[in-house]
C-alpha cells in the first residue's frame, strides 16, 4: 500500500508552487481551474487536475496533491502527498534560469526539510518507514529542450543533441541516487512527451503545414530510450530499489493520431485563447477566444494538457508502469 505521493518535477506536476515565488510563469488565475474543484485556479497548468492528482486519487490516498509552498498546507497535509514540482523547470540548472523558477537541485533541499518535518511528526521509525513506502515521481525534461536546448544557443553550441541528453540523464541519475540515499526505495520517472506535437512546436512550423516537428519527436523517443537504459542500470545497482520508467510518449501520441477515438476534436489547437501559442499570461480571462468545452481538446494551453487528457495518461500509467507499487 502506497502511503503518499511525493513529486518531483515542472508545470507537468507543479500544482502551484509557482504562486510563491517571483516569476512570470503562473497560472493562478482564470480560466486556469476554471474545471477544478469549485472552479478555482491553484497554480495548476491545466483547466482542472494534474495527471498526479489523479494517481493520489487512484492509490486511494485523496483527490488532489498540495504544492510544498502553498501556505494553506501543512505537514498534516503533507504526510499522505506533496509536490515540490515548479513550472518552467529542468534537469538542467540553466533552464530554470531561463524564467526564474525554482531549480531541480532546490526540489531536493525542500524534500529534505519535509523530511525533518515528518520524522517530528510521525517520529523517526514510522516516518522512515512511510517514506519508504511512498512512491516518489518525477516528471520533468521537456523544457530542457523547449526552452533552453533549441532556442537559446548557449547549450546547443556546447553539445550536439545526443550528449545534452546523456548530461541531463546524469543529472536524473544522481537525483535518483540521491533520493535512495535518503531513503525512497518505490520511484518512478516520466520520459519525454512527444513534444514536437505540443500546440506552440506546431505554430511555429508554418513552413510544414503546421504537422508535429519529427525532430523534436525523434530526440523524445531517444532520450526514453536512454533514460530507460539508465533505468535498467540504476535497478541493478542500487539494492531494494523499485525503480520504473513511465513513458507518455506512444499514449499521448495515440490520442493526438486518433482523436475520435478519445472523445477528442480538436488536437493541433489548444482550448485557450487562440490555441497557437498563448500560455500563463497570455492566457487570461480576457482573452476572447477561449473555448467553451475542453473536454473536445488534448491540449489546454498551447504547452498543457487538459484535464480529459491528464486522467487519460494518468489511468494509463497506473495501469501499466506503476502496477508493481500496488
Amino acid at each position: 500500500m502506497v502511503p503518499a505521493v511525493i513529486v518531483f518535477g515542472d508545470s507537468t506536476v507543479d500544482p502551484g508552487n509557482n504562486n510563491q515565488i517571483s516569476t512570470v510563469l503562473k497560472s493562478n488565475f482564470a480560466p486556469y481551474g476554471r474545471d477544478y474543484f469549485g472552479g478555482q485556479p491553484t497554480g495548476r497548468f491545466s483547466n482542472g487536475r494534474i495527471a498526479t492528482d489523479f494517481i493520489s486519487e487512484a492509490y486511494g490516498i485523496k483527490p488532489a496533491i498540495p504544492a510544498y509552498l502553498d501556505p494553506k498546507f501543512d505537514i498534516r497535509d503533507f504526510a499522505t502527498g506533496v509536490s515540490f514540482a515548479s513550472a518552467g523547470t529542468g534537469y538542467d540548472n540553466a533552464t530554470s534560469a531561463v524564467l526564474s523558477v525554482i531549480p531541480f537541485w532546490k526540489e531536493m533541499v525542500y524534500y529534505k526539510e519535509f523530511q525533518d518535518k515528518l520524522r517530528g511528526y510521525l517520529g523517526n521509525d514510522i516516518a522512515n518507514h512511510h517514506l519508504s513506502e511512498s512512491l516518489h515521481l518525477i516528471s520533468i525534461g521537456t523544457n530542457d529542450f523547449l526552452e533552453n536546448y533549441y532556442p537559446f544557443p548557449t547549450r546547443s553550441s556546447e553539445y550536439p543533441v545526443d550528449k545534452y541528453e546523456i548530461f541531463l540523464i546524469g543529472i536524473a541519475s544522481n537525483f535518483i541516487r540521491e533520493l535512495y540515499n535518503l531513503g525512497a526505495r518505490k520511484i518512478a520517472i516520466n520520459g519525454l512527451p512527444p513534444m514536437g506535437c505540443l500546440p506552440l512546436e506546431r505554430t511555429t512550423n508554418i513552413m510544414h503545414g503546421s504537422a508535429c516537428i519529427e525532430e523534436y519527436n525523434d530526440v523524445a523517443k531517444d532520450f526514453n530510450q536512454k533514460l530507460q537504459d539508465s533505468v535498467t542500470e540504476l535497478n541493478r545497482e542500487l539494492g531494494g530499489i523499485q525503480l520504473v520508467m513511465s513513458n507518455p510518449y506512444y499514449k499521448l501520441l495515440e490520442m493526438i493520431q486518433n482523436p475520435i477515438l478519445f472523445g477528442f476534436e480538436n488536437v493541433a489547437t489548444a482550448c485557450c485563447g487562440t490555441g497557437y501559442f498563448e500560455m500563463s499570461y497570455m492566457c487570461d480571462r480576457r482573452n476572447p477566444f477561449t473555448c467553451s468545452d475542453a473536454n473536445k481538446y488534448i491540449f489546454w494551453d498551447s504547452f498543457h494538457p487538459t484535464e480529459k487528457t491528464n486522467f487519460i495518461l494518468a489511468d494509463h500509467a497506473f495501469k501499466t508502469t506503476l502496477t508493481v507499487f500496488r
